[in-house]
């Protein structure tokens, strides 16, 4: 029990803030990665911390299941594009409350509240007199009958000229320019060179002046609560994209809004066999998803009440009073702080109050790659009974309200969860609690003044709320851990271990140990948008309340204490070793006594297989060997610094091949496959060579196939 307990709906009745948040839109062509889950992590923790403070949030998400990729990727799975984003979707829930992640909606860009409300906000853009029509050449696959997506266009930036860069953007110096603009195109999909053709498309004119000089004041201007809409550093690089050289180059182009038939998305309105454009209607999936929320009327937790004011979604979105807050990663900065301001400016809708956007993870210092195995699977993490907590409280360590990458760090990650939350934080409340139940049937006591106490909770429950409001929690969790040092020095001085042995000094014993466990409360509270699940067993099971913290809960001491049971272990960095090595190849079956068939796989067992294009840059004998060549292999990859990083590969074709006739032929490669330490080296793939009757052949790809081109 508390003094005075609160009620958790007295704290709500006036509600400072009404908050819509969303994170980014995951494509429904895959699983989550560390990234989705880092950004999912960051938004709930802001979130939790918003509906402490008993403000009204709704929070929301969808799957963004449009586009050619997705039409691809499902005729490749054998299934209809909407059973294979249904799939896809399946699998969601299983990350999220894995991670403890509580979004009030998760819909899809597929739903009628999607489609209706695209082609709403189109009509209202033709409307304004921004959408207009003109013929445009773009790049068309021969042999897969289709014009091809920008993503599956690769070539040389136009800009610096930087090798396989995509047909929107460059990776290497942030450009942005048009497909046709790149040089020695490909297609992704076949690897033949593209036909330009004519077709009629739809264009958002972004470069009008109107567009211009709107989002040029909104990008610098703040919201209502005079928070800026973007971090300084996300100004500066729009900026650029407004730039116009000497030469009248650069500035904002008109956005092609508009794809040609076959493909997966939202009808254009009055155009047979034209579409959006995923990137418009994917965006407007935000409203979608809140739409949806409020029409399924949820009557949950007050929290989740779609509106306390009993507004309908039209009217809470138009309110003034709404904010409206996005969490993004810095690779569509693009169209979040051009595009969808813009859209929803011009067609007549109120626009984001903040767009937070952050950096992307590496690991250990390299940038996450499936095929080296220097990724971190979010399931894994799970199936090996990682406590989600651990990096839910790391990457908040080391998330601040900048755009900085983070680095996840084996042994960072081990010192941090072992110091900080066993060593500091619960190690309080293992320590002081058992005093308490053992002299005073759980009663707290406190033998002297506690203003002063109470007041430096609520001055630090005021500094740790605004530096978790501006998203800065690396900062809010290292004052949390200064404060928790702080409690555990003045147990330590207190020495109760000596005072237990004293009867008369009971009172001493008693007042230190409730000071401690007061503190333990306050840290418990600060840390409840963190670390959920703990703060939540603390409130109910170790303190006794019938309900989970409230932020105004650091204005109230506690009165009594349960026994202490184990809230939180220690990592095995062993376990965790686990988690980051790349997953064992599967057991290949032995050769067959007899010719004939292997055993029969599925699609999803060859899709295992990365095969990749590869060129023999070098090839040599192995001293010491009379079977194995040593080659290595261009497949078009690129260190840190940007230059070209060959691998090192054994291949048993010594004696079929002079190492000198192989040095510029292309041929295949197994680039997933496990690296192995062998006798000469490390091996980093392997070559794909037929055999029989005692002669080898090493596979070729025809003239025009690049290095690493997939072979599928």
């Amino acid at each position: 029990m508390t003094s005075s307990p609160p009620s958790p709906a007295a704290d709500t009745v006036a509600p400072k803030r009404r908050l819509f948040v969303t994170t980014a839109l995951p494509y429904a062509n895959g699983a989550f990665h560390i990234g989705h889950m880092m950004e999912y992590i960051q938004a709930d923790i802001w979130v939790r911390l918003q509906r402490m403070l008993g403000n009204e949030v709704h929070f929301v998400c969808a799957d963004d299941a449009h586009g050619a990729p997705i039409m691809i990727a499902a005729d490749k799975a054998g299934k209809t594009p909407r059973q294979f984003v249904a799939d896809i979707a399946a699998g969601r829930a299983r990350y999220l409350d894995g991670f403890l992640i509580r979004f009030d909606n998760w819909h899809s860009t597929d739903a009628p509240e999607n489609h209706q409300l695209a082609q709403d906000i189109y009509r209202a853009l033709r409307k304004a007199g921004l959408i207009c029509e003109r013929s445009i050449e773009q790049f068309y696959d021969p042999v897969k009958g289709m014009f091809l997506p920008d993503r599956y266009i690769k070539g040389r930036c136009p800009k610096c000229d930087a090798p396989d860069q995509y047909g929107d953007s460059c990776e290497v110096c942030g450009a942005v320019y048009s497909p046709t603009e790149l040089r020695q195109p490909y297609s992704v999909l076949s690897g033949a060179t593209p036909q330009l053709r004519s077709s009629e498309h739809y264009f958002f004119q972004l470069s009008s002046a109107r567009c211009a000089d709107f989002l040029r004041a909104w990008t610098q201007a703040a919201d209502a609560r005079g928070r800026p809409h973007l971090q300084p550093e996300v100004l500066n690089k729009v900026r650029e994209w407004f730039a116009v050289d000497a030469n009248g180059h650069g500035g904002l182009a008109d956005w092609d809004i508009s794809r040609d038939a076959p493909y997966f998305g939202i009808e254009v309105p009055d155009a047979p066999g034209k579409y959006f454009y995923v990137w418009l209607d994917a965006p407007i999936g935000y409203l979608a998803s809140l739409k949806n929320h409020f029409d399924k009327g949820q009557a949950a937790a007050h929290w989740h009440a779609p509106s306390r004011t009993g507004q309908s979604f039209e009217e809470f979105i138009a309110d003034p009073e709404v904010e409206q807050v996005h969490f993004i990663g810095k690779d569509i900065v693009y169209f979040h702080t051009l595009f969808w301001p813009a859209t929803l400016h011009f067609s007549g809708r109120k626009t984001p109050s903040q767009v937070h956007v952050h950096g992307h993870v590496t690991v250990g210092g390299e940038k996450m790659s499936k095929s080296r195995g220097t990724g971190i699977s979010p399931l894994r993490y799970l199936e090996l009974q990682l406590d989600p907590e651990w990096l839910r409280y790391y990457l908040a360590a080391k998330l601040s309200s900048r755009v900085d990458d983070l680095d996840f760090g084996a042994d960072d990650f081990v010192a941090r969860v072992n110091s900080d939350l066993v060593g500091k934080y619960v190690n309080i409340a293992s320590r002081a609690s058992r005093f308490i139940t053992q002299y005073f049937d759980g009663r707290l006591g406190f033998h002297g003044a506690t203003d002063s106490m109470l007041e430096a909770a609520v001055a630090l429950s005021h500094d740790i709320a605004a530096a978790l409001d501006a998203r800065d929690t690396a900062r809010a969790l290292r004052e949390i851990m200064a404060h928790a040092d702080r409690i555990n020095a003045a147990f330590d001085s207190a020495q109760p271990w000596v005072l237990a042995r004293d009867e008369s000094r009971r009172a001493e014993l008693q007042d230190a140990c409730s000071r401690a466990l007061a503190g333990f409360w306050t840290l418990s509270v600060l840390l409840a948008p963190v670390l959920p699940a703990t703060a939540s067993r603390v409130a109910r099971e170790l303190f006794g309340l019938d309900r989970d913290f409230v932020w105004s809960d650091c204005q109230r001491l506690p009165e009594r204490v349960a026994p202490y049971r184990h809230l939180l272990q220690r990592v095995d960095p062993a376990k965790l070793q686990q988690l980051l090595q790349p997953e064992p190849p599967a057991r290949q079956p032995e050769p067959p006594s007899q010719p004939g068939a292997a055993a029969t796989i599925g699609i999803d067992d060859f899709g295992k297989l990365d095969l990749r294009i590869a060129r023999i840059a070098q090839a040599q004998a192995v001293e010491g060997s009379t079977k194995l060549l040593r080659l290595q292999l261009d497949l078009g990859e690129r260190d840190e610094q940007g230059q070209p990083r060959l691998r090192n590969v054994f291949s048993g074709i010594a004696s079929a091949y002079d190492p000198a006739e192989l040095v510029g032929r292309l041929t295949v490669v197994v680039a997933n496959l496990a690296p192995r330490k062998m006798k000469f080296g490390v091996s980093e793939g392997m070559v794909l060579s037929a055999s029989g009757e005692g002669s080898l052949f090493l596979l070729s790809a025809d003239a025009g196939a690049r290095p690493g081109m997939r072979v599928s």
